[in-house]
């Protein structure tokens, strides 16, 4: 496969060299870059995962680092003027966006990760990563010394609210003296930032450090610090393993898999997806036996299976 490598106001990558005579062309549009082993990385994991199952019938094309403003609607164009067929735009805030695109180009069909606004050529997809955030919850309120936790977050938008509140419930639920110190990064990705919010929440005594950004940094901050952390998005582990105890694992691949495939089949329609647990959209990540207890990975697991069976609702 060729790549070629251009620059517009981000990096953009595009992916030829597709055996078949007219490949339909999938485009994405990424918040940070696919090197921060969180969110952005998974999705291009899930990119990578529709290129290996639709093989020469489609050529992906992503730019990254693409800011949630007027950049977005440039980035989303430029890959509509270029004749992709289907375009993904996963971030929240670019939903203004995508739609002020998609109303441009009534005949390309365009997918907007987290959002809640559809036209008949838009479609809206997330997780419920609130079920993981149950499971850490649970957790980290059997963990903690202090009954102190940090919660570095990013913007005050539904998932994110979602996500405390659920963390919150299964925590106090087994530790009722739990407290969460909160902190807003505005930044869905800024290791700097992300690493200096970790080290305060850890000066006020946190002993547990949570995040739903998007870098490795708070995680390495607490294996620096002797505290125990949770992954983000994808298994982290390898950047901290004494500290790592499992992360909230985010899998579009099968989901990016089916929708090209409709655009090839035609089938395609705009809807909206939630998926779980259940769907195997969200997975945890392997629990750190050097960290947990037998029974405590136990207790997350048999959560992990109530959820999934509807028994239990986080």
């Amino acid at each position: 496969m060729i790549r070629i490598i251009t620059f517009l106001s981000t990096f953009l990558v595009f992916a030829f060299g597709s055996a078949y005579a007219d490949p339909k062309k999938v485009g994405f549009i990424y918040i940070g870059p696919p090197g921060d082993h969180g969110w952005t990385y998974m999705h291009d994991v899930g990119r990578k995962y529709m290129e290996s199952q639709l093989g020469d019938s489609i050529s992906t094309t992503y730019i990254e680092n693409v800011p949630e403003n007027a950049d977005a609607v440039r980035s989303i164009r430029k890959l509509a003027e270029t004749g992709h067929d289907l375009i993904f735009t996963t971030s929240f805030n670019y939903m203004d966006q995508t739609l002020e695109v998609a109303k441009e180009f009534p005949d390309i069909k365009f997918e907007h990760a987290t959002g809640y606004q559809r036209l008949d050529n838009v479609s809206t997809y997330s997780a419920r990563f609130y079920e993981g955030r149950s499971v850490i919850g649970h957790i980290a309120g059997k963990m903690t010394e202090t009954n102190t936790i940090g919660y570095i977050v990013s913007f005050p938008i539904p998932e994110v609210i979602r996500g405390i509140n659920a963390f919150y419930l299964a925590a106090s639920k087994v530790n009722p003296d739990v407290k969460i110190k909160i902190i807003w990064v505005y930044s869905w990705y800024d290791p700097g930032k992300e690493a200096d919010a970790a080290n305060t929440l850890i000066n006020q005594g946190a002993d547990i450090i949570v995040q739903h950004t998007d870098s490795y940094a708070p995680c390495q901050a607490a294996e620096k610090a002797g505290v125990l952390a949770f992954g983000q998005a994808s298994n982290q582990e390898a950047f901290c393993p004494n500290a790592h105890m499992t992360a909230i694992e985010d899998i579009w691949g099968p989901y990016y898999a089916a929708k090209a495939q409709a655009v090839l089949d035609g089938t395609w329609k705009s809807e909206d997806t939630w998926q779980g647990f259940k769907e195997g959209m969200v997975e945890m990540s392997p629990y750190n036996e050097n960290l947990l207890s037998a029974d405590l990975i136990a207790e997350a697991k048999a959560m992990e299976a109530a959820i999934e069976d509807g028994s239990f609702h986080s």
